[in-house]
């Protein structure tokens, strides 16, 4: 469902990536793991649209993402990539509701089908009653979730997370891990996760390794 073959990256004179293969299926869990600066975020990015190898070809359900206008890449990375960050950069004025639904608002979905979407993801994250919440009134692991939910409510062919439980305590994180598997296994959700923590990267279906540039 995502391909990836022969990306490089450089910045000025460094070399990031050099010649990244790699192919992930519909409904798969991979880890992405390495040392600090081995490029682990910098190859999400570009499977995520975020940013442009050099050189090379990305692939998502068929697309060669690279070939899109910046428009039809925009359009392409509202409604099937959805993104986890460490930091959940979800809008403090908005609640849990409104706050999921606005990538939905993006893809031009009406109000009302965007809120029974979001509601029916607050039911599966056990957020129900958490809708009219702000963030400030959440916990960190409930901030979290619903930045998850907000991945999710397009639809996503799939769902890159950088370093999402980075920013958790130990039960938080192990409850987000859990939710992953969770929602593959109600949803047949795809993951790509890069992070630092081992038991996550461990509980993945598949762990790639990046050093000095390429996959190990």
């Amino acid at each position: 469902m995502i391909k990836a073959k022969d990306i490089y990256k450089s910045y000025s004179n460094l070399q990031v990536l050099k010649g990244i293969n790699l192919e992930i299926q519909k409904g798969e869990i991979v880890s992405i793991v390495g040392a600090s600066g081995s490029g682990k975020s910098t190859l999400l990015h570009i499977l995520g649209t975020l940013d442009k190898a050099d050189q090379g070809i990305v692939e998502i359900n068929g697309i060669a993402v690279n070939q899109l206008s910046e428009k039809k890449l925009s359009e392409f990375r509202n409604k099937k990539i959805g993104f986890v960050f460490q930091f959940h950069h979800l809008l403090p004025e908005f609640t849990a509701l409104e706050n999921i639904c606005i990538p939905a608002f993006i893809a031009k979905e009406s109000r009302k089908n965007a809120e029974k979407k979001a509601s029916e993801l607050l039911n599966i994250l056990n957020l129900t009653d958490r809708a009219e919440h702000k963030p400030s009134e959440l916990s960190g692991g409930e901030q979290q979730r619903l930045a998850v939910a907000r991945a999710l409510i397009n639809n996503p062919a799939v769902v890159l997370a950088d370093e999402p439980s980075g920013n958790l305590d130990s039960a938080s994180s192990i409850e987000l891990h859990e939710l992953f598997f969770s929602l593959r296994d109600q949803l047949n959700q795809t993951f790509v996760i890069v992070t630092h923590n081992n038991e996550l990267a461990n509980m993945a279906d598949r762990k790639l390794v990046i050093k000095d540039g390429v996959i190990e």
